[in-house]
């Protein structure tokens, strides 16, 4: 059960209780977030729902909590449910943890590049419109390609026709309409006006210029035409850009080489029972032309430490709650209109990846064991993940970089 399904799990749980009379709840909410325990929580993950019902319901936040829980015990799939503090839930899946990662990266790889779409929005038509400005027109492009990926028909307008050097370069539709009046359709709402970029972003090329518009938040003004706009070409860690292509491209690099040696991928745990952790030290540097080590300017290294190291319990720390969360994170976007949230999201997957890397290929006179066709079931996961994104913000993922 990926956390995406455990939430809905959560839901149904709370809609049937308020469908039932147990919870007296006018409104019951829309979405139920689960993430894993903080401090004093148990199991897999954990949900807050039950302080978020308690004032509604007039009950107090242990008794939803608990009311809740006998629902959920009964769930295929959950094998325990604690209530915790306040009234937290704490949920323990079936399977170990070994288990849970092997299902994970196993319903990454069948989905492919569409992991993470669905049909949520499946019928609804969405209008959107864009003040006559490149910003706003890539935005809305990027946005209706999200959109696209929950099922949702975008309806695009803008204020003036597109300009040929954003259709060219840029690669915004070229049939986007400007003289249709808006309100046709559901899901009706203002123009898309971010702050508008402070230079032509069309000599950047592309893939550049679509993450300089793209990557900072709407409210924001993008590093167009100042001291920082070369940061978008520079082929090190200090563009994030090239840390989210330089990650796929490392992604399918091991899959060459490893084919190379005689293995493929096969999710399982990441190390033989009784290694201990596997760390990346010892492995030397991840270098992007393989004879030297990325920097470490920036907003964070792209180097084999980083998030800390994968342990033996088949846990690759920071990287899998990512990979889990991509779902979430695709549906966020579109909800609220930010392709920024997507952008980031993809730098910090490329950046948990980094340590597992390393470890993912034989050394010296080692032979390819079932711990190393994990490590690379779980980095081509990773770079999947990592191109269907960028693939959504229109930014080509290139297998060589």
């Amino acid at each position: 059960m990926t956390p995406v399904e455990l939430s809905r799990t959560v839901l149904h749980a709370v809609r049937r209780a308020v469908d039932e009379g147990e919870l007296a709840v006018a409104v019951p909410p829309e979405r139920v977030v689960v993430a894993p325990p903080g401090p004093g929580g148990c199991g897999d993950y954990a949900t807050n729902v039950a302080l978020q019902l308690a004032r509604p319901a007039g009950q107090p936040a242990p008794a939803v909590a608990e009311l809740l829980r006998t629902r959920l015990i009964r769930t295929d799939g959950i094998s325990d449910v604690v209530v915790t503090g306040p009234g937290f839930l704490n949920i323990s899946l079936d399977g170990g943890a070994d288990a849970r990662l092997a299902r994970l990266v196993r319903d990454i790889l069948r989905a492919g590049p569409r992991y993470g779409h669905s049909d949520t929005l499946a019928g609804q038509t969405v209008e959107l419109h864009a003040a006559h400005d490149v910003r706003a027109v890539v935005l809305m492009d990027a946005v209706a390609r999200v959109l696209r990926s929950q099922g949702a028909r975008p309806r695009l307008t803008c204020a003036g026709p597109p300009e040929d050097a954003w259709v060219r370069i840029l690669g915004v539709p070229s049939d986007i309409p400007s003289d249709i009046p808006a309100g046709t359709g559901t899901g009706t709402e203002g123009p898309l006006r971010p702050v508008p970029a402070p230079a032509d972003p069309t000599p950047l090329g592309r893939d550049a210029a679509r993450w300089a518009l793209l990557h900072p938040a709407p409210h924001d003004r993008p590093h167009i035409g100042d001291s920082l706009s070369e940061q978008h070409l520079a082929q090190r860690e200090i563009n994030p850009l090239f840390r989210v292509r330089y990650a796929h491209a490392r992604t399918r690099a091991l899959l060459r080489n490893a084919a190379d040696l005689g293995f493929t991928p096969e999710p399982g745990p990441l190390t033989p029972e009784g290694d201990g952790p596997l760390t990346s030290e010892g492995d030397g540097p991840l270098t992007s032309e393989g004879d030297g080590p990325l920097t470490s300017e920036g907003d964070g290294p792209l180097t084999s430490e980083g998030d800390g190291p994968v342990t033996s319990d088949g846990d690759a720390q920071g990287l899998l709650p990512l990979l889990a969360d991509h779902p979430r994170v695709l549906a966020a976007t579109a909800a609220h209109r930010a392709p920024d949230r997507l952008a980031r999201h993809l730098v910090a997957v490329a950046d948990a990846l980094a340590p597992l890397l390393p470890s993912v290929l034989p050394l010296g006179d080692e032979k390819p064991s079932a711990a190393h066709r994990a490590r690379l079931a779980l980095a081509e996961a990773a770079g999947t993940v990592l191109a269907g994104g960028l693939s959504l913000l229109g930014i080509d993922a290139p297998e060589h970089l």
